[in-house]
């Protein structure tokens, strides 16, 4: 099968990409660094000629309100090219718990993408919904923290490994369209701020975690808002595990 992954260069893209070569499909990554920009449309056209499934896994630069006119522009585009050319399957990747964090502008703006491609009636598609990736955990850290300590939420993740993310993606894109959303998640629920203390001990760093709840990103999310429901697959990978590894 050919299938053109748009974003293909990235973290998860790059590995979604690899997985379905080695598994005999004919995939390409896209990008901007190959000329194919989604915003304005520019080298799509080309890119998803003769393919099969379109994988967009293009994300936005901010998490602003920015975030909504890139996800609207680049799926309006991508919707617009593959009815032109024939594709068979749009698959995109979003967010678990997306649609149930309403003060996140980030996470209106991954609901907007999935709302754009269900609603159209053209094309089939799939929605892979993952958790946040292990991957991150530091960058998040990053965001509120000084020399002296990190300052974390106690909101609940359940987070899991980029690779297992990848691969379900690739699965998904190489199977019959789902008509709807697959989530995925990790097989661990945390505190945020019992995770930082997990990572900084693995890291030998000595600051401490002080839970703040008005902190980052994810204040602004509440309860079990991100955490997998019923159905869900659960991946294999833990933290300790993954952590380890590095």
């Amino acid at each position: 099968m050919k299938i053109a992954v748009i974003g293909g260069t990235g973290l998860i893209g790059s590995q979604v990409v690899k997985l379905l070569n080695a598994q005999g499909h004919e995939a390409a990554p896209y990008s901007l660094s190959n000329g194919v920009d989604l915003s304005s449309g520019k080298g799509v056209a080309e890119a998803i000629k003769g393919a099969q499934t379109v994988i967009n896994l293009t994300n936005s630069p901010t998490f602003d309100d920015a975030s909504a006119v890139f996800f609207r522009e680049t799926m309006e585009n991508l919707i617009d090219e593959a009815e032109d050319a024939g594709t068979e399957h749009i698959v995109i990747l979003s967010i678990v718990g997306a649609d149930r964090v309403p003060d996140l502008a980030y996470y209106r703006a991954k609901v907007l993408q999935e709302t754009l491609l269900a609603e159209q009636e053209k094309i089939p598609y799939s929605i892979v919904r993952a958790t946040q990736f292990f991957e991150f955990v530091t960058a998040v850290m990053s965001w509120t923290s000084d020399d002296t300590a990190v300052r974390l939420p106690s909101t609940l993740v359940q987070p899991m490994a980029s690779a297992e993310v990848a691969n379900a993606v690739a699965q998904v894109a190489a199977g019959e369209p789902l008509m709807g959303v697959r989530d995925y998640a990790g097989p661990e629920v945390f505190p945020l701020d019992e995770l930082g203390r997990i990572t900084l001990a693995f890291q030998g760093d000595r600051r401490p975690v002080v839970v703040d709840e008005s902190a980052g990103l994810f204040a602004a999310v509440h309860g079990d808002a991100i955490i997998a429901r019923d159905g869900a697959v659960i991946t294999r990978t833990t933290y300790q595990e993954w952590v380890s590894s590095r």
